[in-house]
């Protein structure tokens, strides 16, 4: 049985807010349309656009009602797009998960079959609370029951979850952890909890950033790599041993092995796949997840991971290391940065993190081949990296994530930040979006997104 969840971007959020909490108490209605993003384990509905009742297709008395003209409406612009319909309403005096009232139930379930009928999806029912702004979500699969999602996320510079407690039980804080809440409080650490995180890559940088969030109580965190340990990893992979190394032990077991020696949650569970974002196996784990780190050091994965942080709502957390050396082989300098990938910002292509062309290059073959690269005039790939120096990409995406899940003051993830090491020069980077960028553009598509495998 699939987990559900649904999400939207902030903008639509705030949208929703605006016509749904109205200045009179009163309850209120719309529609809106969805995309469908399958992962390995997980259905997520993403909210496309808002469907505003026009005039004569609802009534607000207290409570809010709506046509059968209306329904028709949204679901006829709905099956345009290949997607499905949501009926959203609030909960003037509500706060927290809400439940279905006799006449919400009757109103989404008297419409069910309709609605899949007519869409080919299922009718999805989201109430509003009014007095913490939380949300609660369900899909009707059949017209009798409907079934609850585990979360509503609403992404963008910020994340925010409302949750579920009887799909994603609330993860207790431990002693271990008394430090750790008392930088943010037992909330926020109760939602950092419960998040599934996925850290893709896990050599220097991302070995160390899925121990750290084991270390602060994540409850599920995913490791993915689909390399094995070498000799050449150990002065890099802190707590990878030379046995590792001889038994060519995989990347992401060890990663497994380090979370549950650091964690301090009750109950942890850590998940290791020996898999790449560039097959279908490992973008659609990728699905499953509400927060990604990208770690890796190739074009190809990376804009697999860029292209869900839009197409998907999954925010991705991005970051590298290059350090430059004389021909003589001494240092020359070093530059790290990090930065988030998610609606509001610009994506990894537009602030220049990606090269489109370095994938297709990947997608080919190319880019190993010594050939093709001699013919170019290339030279051989650079790897140089450091353990003294990868921390700081490590604590850089960390930051951001501090920032995503917090809001620190109230801010959201930062522009890109670039670090240069000569002079020890810390800077903002600013990007606008490209005129012709294809990843922003196509927002919350989910399954209709353009192939990049």
């Amino acid at each position: 049985m699939p987990r559900h969840s649904v999400a939207m971007t902030t903008h639509i959020a705030d949208a929703l807010r605006t016509h749904l909490i109205r200045d009179d108490g009163d309850e209120d209605l719309c529609f809106a349309t969805y995309s469908i993003s399958s992962g390995a384990t997980r259905i997520s509905y993403l909210l496309t656009s808002i469907l505003l009742p026009e005039p004569g297709e609802r009534e607000v008395h207290g409570n809010a009602s709506f046509t059968g003209d209306y329904v028709l409406r949204a679901a006829n612009i709905a099956a345009s797009r290949n997607e499905g319909i949501a009926l959203l309403h609030s909960h003037p005096d509500g706060r927290g998960w809400q439940g279905l009232s006799r006449w919400d139930r009757d109103a989404e379930s008297s419409y069910a079959d309709l609605v899949l009928g007519l869409t080919g999806n299922p009718l999805i029912g989201l109430t509003l609370a009014g007095i913490d702004t939380s949300w609660s979500a369900r899909t009707w699969l059949g017209a009798k029951e409907p079934t609850w999602t585990e979360s509503v996320r609403t992404v963008g510079r910020s994340l925010r979850i409302s949750w579920n407690n009887s799909a994603r039980p609330s993860a207790a804080a431990t002693a271990y952890q008394d430090r750790t809440v008392s930088a943010w409080g037992a909330a926020a650490q109760d939602d950092i909890a419960r998040l599934r995180v996925l850290v893709v890559g896990v050599g220097s940088v991302g070995l160390d950033v899925a121990t750290r969030l084991a270390a602060t109580g994540l409850t599920h965190v995913g490791a993915m790599d689909m390399d094995y340990v070498e000799d050449v990893n150990l002065d890099r992979m802190i707590g990878a041993t030379r046995a590792d190394a001889a038994a060519r032990t995989p990347k992401a077991a060890v990663a497994t092995r380090l979370m549950n020696s650091a964690s301090t949650a009750l109950k942890a569970d850590f998940a290791a796949y020996v898999s790449s974002v560039t097959t279908e196996e490992g973008i659609a784990i990728a699905r499953d997840y509400d927060v990604v780190f990208s770690c890796v050091d190739r074009a190809w994965p990376r804009a697999m991971l860029n292209q869900i942080a839009y197409s998907d709502l999954i925010p991705v957390i991005d970051g590298g290391i290059g350090i430059d050396v004389f021909d003589d082989g001494t240092m020359r300098g070093a530059t790290w940065r990090v930065q988030t990938a998610t609606p509001g910002l610009p994506c990894l292509q537009c602030n220049r993190q990606l090269d489109m062309g370095e994938v297709q290059k990947e997608r080919l073959g190319l880019a190993d081949d010594p050939e093709y690269i001699k013919r170019a005039g290339g030279g051989p790939r650079q790897r140089q990296n450091a353990a003294i120096l990868a921390g700081s990409v490590s604590a850089g995406q960390l930051a951001q994530f501090v920032s995503l899940v917090v809001g620190p003051g109230g801010e959201g993830a930062p522009l890109p930040q670039r670090y240069l090491l000569g002079p020890h020069v810390q800077e903002a980077l600013r990007y606008d979006t490209g005129t012709y960028c294809r990843f922003e553009a196509r927002v919350g598509e989910g399954d209709h997104r353009l192939g990049l495998l």
